[in-house]
């Protein structure tokens, strides 16, 4: 049990483990976010907010929080319902084919956020 623990390799306590904190890190950061729209929000505050290095640090660490956790369910269903055995032979190629597709999507999405926040 120790071993499979502290293994970098992926195993359902890993996966679920993932989930867990990324979604804490994300309830930490819509929380933020919500109480920060609920005062006085203006361009000057809402910039001055994601001027401090400390808000581009936690947005970063949000949207890979969001990259991890859309990933682990995505690769959950995809594996479980794009099947040979639901969609016939072709079912292993079509399960490729939606996991490069998502993955490309959430490392393009995670590029697009680092451009966006750190320029």
């Amino acid at each position: 049990m120790a071993t499979s623990i502290i293994s970098l390799r992926r195993t359902g306590l890993s996966d679920w483990l993932i989930q867990r904190a990324s979604a804490l890190v994300l309830l930490t950061y819509f929380i933020l976010i919500a109480c920060q729209l609920l005062g006085s929000v203006d361009y000057i505050s809402w910039r001055g907010l994601f001027d401090q290095t400390w808000m581009k640090i936690f947005t970063l660490l949000a949207a890979l929080s969001l990259a991890a956790h859309a990933w682990i369910g995505l690769w959950s269903v995809t594996t479980d319902y794009l099947t040979e055995r639901l969609l016939g032979p072709k079912g292993k190629s079509i399960r490729l084919l939606c996991q490069i597709g998502t993955s490309s999507a959430l490392i393009g999405y995670v590029i697009w956020i680092i451009v966006i926040v750190w320029r």
